[in-house]
């Protein structure tokens, strides 16, 4: 073993040794802050410091080091003393100035890095272990802030200087940013000068910008190009946050420039030009417009009620004007398309835009009562037609889908039911029908929409037309095994009267090979369903006639009117008006239409003498020989399928009908489950009832009409107050 004997006591510098390497260190700093070149090595320096503090002079150390650096920091004002301050807000002296602060700031980072890295044994013990010492570095800063940033006129006219850059900025100028930078983040360095003396300076004078901006370029620009601007000046703050300013100053900045520009302007924005990039579908303003409202606060909600409104009143102009009834439907489809589009591409397909457009049509669409429902029935019908060559089948299932939304709005759905129940009985028995899975498409459509209940008859109608197949098939056979089978092909369609629209019998006079043929099927089908009535509609009848014309043989597809009066010209070549009428018993209007469609239409099977589109009394008719058409079989039977004025009101009027039965029956059943109920509880029970629209005075006028019939009474004391009465 070698024993180590511990040292008696601790080596002692040797004299003056803590003054000759003060004096070492002092000169080093000195040559540092004059920018000239140390005569000591800088690892010497070190080992010197940290000699010092482990001889416990530290606290002298950095007691020295502190006065050293203030007193160079103190000498340093005097060259912003001298600076004129009285600048004019353009001239060049701001500018040069700008450039002298911040030399003198990177000059004093410069100088306290190298500082620090000399004096770092310092910073790293006695500094650390004591708390309330700020660090080398944070001392310099102090330093910097006490003595030159917090003398008045040297902020003042920083700030100003930097505010003025800014402003120039704002205006299109091109400006020093790495100087701006560089003094903004010395601003930041200094903890609150930025916060208290520069930021909220700037803020308030952004504030003033652009107030004025905004009130100025609301009256002279139009707004999509105002939006424009707006969007290019928060780009441009947002820019400048990332450039120079502080990351903190960003929510105030943006915040600031969203209020004076947009959120001051909501309302006159969406006044002035709203409507107009609606109308002209201007997909990217509306985007823009959009994605502005959302930043500010209410700008969504009032963005809203502008597009709920443009909705309501451009909805009204296609619905309430009867010259647009033609278009109406199908400028509706276009019309939620748009907003559809408008919804999905700009409106980021936002729930609450959604929602509104849909209370928005349903409000406008049952501003005019039973008229869209009754058109969007006839629009159906005309794409549900044989001959509708517009659309392959998926097009129209595309079209039947789009209908149905329209359909949705609709408060009185009866209405379309008894009009599209009377156009699908039409397109049935003429067999005007375009496709059957398209017919079944629209009728599940329907029943999805509106419940089994709405669509049972129109089911029915269909179950009628299958069964009546079955029956001809039988029917056929059943004439092959008769003596005389005749040279008439009969089909009957056999109607089940619950199912099918209310038709008016109207007696004709048929030819006797007609009435045998009826008669014949009638012991058929009457054999077969015993105790069943029939009863034949000759308004719905058609046929297919063999005519001879010097061109040669046609076959003419027509309705059983028009086939008995082209029979009679079998008897002879010209009969009047009044002799047409006495043999085939037609009513007076139909025969008139019927004439119409045969002498005036496209295919002139008859000559009207006197000449003219309308049928007058005493009119003669005469067969024309000379008939020519390119087509061997021709359809006139086109007349059963337009619509008559008096079919129109009488669909209507059994609809007002049916709904006058509804509400009886709906004010009996609530009678009789409450016994006794108050006026208002009774009319808002109905209200929920009822699926249809109805106003309170038709109410009343079905309650007084209850009471007249005993089915319910008054209370003596009470008149508000009514009994059922069982």
């Amino acid at each position: 073993k070698l024993p180590v004997s511990h040292f008696t006591e601790r080596p002692k510098l040797p004299d003056n040794y803590t003054q000759d390497t003060w004096q070492k260190l002092n000169e080093a700093v000195g040559a540092i802050q004059s920018s000239i070149s140390i005569k000591y090595n800088l690892e010497e320096l070190y080992q010197a410091v940290e000699n010092l503090c482990s001889y416990k002079v530290s606290a002298t150390l950095y007691k020295q080091l502190r006065q050293v650096c203030e007193e160079h920091v103190k000498a340093q004002i005097l060259q912003f003393r001298e600076y004129p301050f009285v600048v004019h807000r353009n001239s060049l002296d701001s500018l040069l100035f700008l450039k002298k602060i911040n030399k003198c700031w990177q000059d004093h980072c410069r100088q306290m890095i190298m500082i620090r890295s000399i004096f770092l044994f310092l910073d790293r013990t006695y500094v650390l272990q004591n708390s309330m010492l700020p660090s080398i570095w944070d001392m310099g800063l102090e330093l910097f802030r006490n003595h030159i940033i917090s003398d008045k006129q040297v902020q003042t006219k920083t700030i100003d200087g930097i505010l003025l850059l800014i402003e120039r900025e704002r205006n299109g100028e091109a400006v020093d940013r790495s100087l701006l930078r560089s003094l903004l983040s010395m601003l930041s360095d200094l903890q609150q000068v930025y916060k208290e003396s520069f930021e909220q300076r700037f803020l308030e004078e952004t504030n003033c910008l652009y107030a004025a901006e905004g009130q100025r370029l609301m009256q002279e620009r139009e707004v999509p190009e105002y939006l424009h601007h707006v969007n290019k000046r928060l780009e441009e703050e947002g820019d400048r946050v990332i450039t120079y300013l502080d990351h903190s100053t960003q929510k105030p900045l943006i915040a600031c420039v969203e209020k004076q520009l947009l959120g001051e302007h909501l309302s006159a924005i969406l006044q002035k030009g709203l409507d107009n990039l609606l109308d002209e579908n201007r997909i990217s303003d509306l985007t823009q417009t959009y994605q502005l409202f959302s930043r500010v606060k209410g700008g969504q909600q009032i963005l809203l009620q502008h597009w709920s409104e443009y909705i309501k009143n451009f909805g009204t102009t296609i619905v309430v004007n009867p010259e647009k009834d033609k278009d109406m439907v199908q400028e509706l489809l276009d019309f939620k398309d748009k907003v559809d589009h408008i919804i999905e591409v700009c409106f980021q397909k936002n729930e609450k835009f959604i929602n509104l457009m849909k209370e928005s049509f349903e409000t406008f669409i049952n501003k005019r009562p039973n008229k869209p429902a009754e058109l969007i029935a006839k629009y159906v019908d005309s794409k549900l037609r044989a001959g509708n060559k517009e659309a392959t089948d998926e097009e129209l299932e595309r079209i039947l889908d789009k209908i149905m939304i329209i359909f949705r709005f609709i408060h009185g759905k009866d209405v379309f039911e008894a009009f599209y129940k009377k156009d699908l009985a039409k397109r049935l028995l003429v067999g005007k029908s375009a496709s059957v899975d398209a017919e079944k498409s629209m009728l599940s459509k329907l029943k999805h929409e509106c419940g089994a209940a709405f669509t049972s008859k129109l089911e029915g109608m269909f179950k009628d037309m299958e069964l009546s197949k079955d029956v001809m098939v039988q029917f056929k056979q059943y004439m092959q095994n008769q003596s005389d089978p005749g040279n008439i092909d009969l089909t009957v369609n056999i109607l089940t009267m619950g199912y099918w629209p209310t038709y008016t019998p109207m007696e004709v006079h048929l030819n006797s090979e007609m009435i045998k043929l009826q008669e014949v099927f009638k012991t058929f089908y009457l054999g077969k369903h015993s105790g069943r009535k029939l009863q034949w509609q000759t308004t719905l009848g058609h046929a297919v006639l063999k005519a001879e014309f010097k061109e040669g043989k046609k076959e003419f597809q027509v309705s059983l009117f028009q086939t008995l009066v082209l029979l009679m010209f079998n008897e002879g070549d010209e009969f009047s008006f009044e002799e047409i009428k006495m043999a085939t018993g037609v009513e007076d209007s139909e025969l008139r239409r019927t004439l119409q469609s045969l002498a005036c239409g496209k295919a002139r099977v008859l000559i009207k003498n006197p000449k003219g589109k309308d049928v007058e009394d005493g009119d003669k008719f005469i067969f024309n020989g000379d008939f020519k058409h390119k087509l061997f079989r021709i359809k006139i039977n086109q007349i059963q399928m337009k619509e008559t004025v008096e079919e129109q009101v009488s669909t209507t009027e059994r609809v007002f009908q049916d709904r006058q039965y509804q509400i009886d029956a709906a004010i009996v059943r609530i009678m009789k489950m409450r016994k006794t109920l108050g006026h208002n509880l009774l009319v808002s029970e109905l209200y929920n009832q009822l699926k249809f629209p109805v106003k309170p005075g038709d109410l009343k006028k079905r309650i007084e009409s209850l009471i007249d019939r005993d089915y319910m009474e008054r209370d003596k004391d009470n008149p508000n107050q009514y009994h059922y009465v069982a």
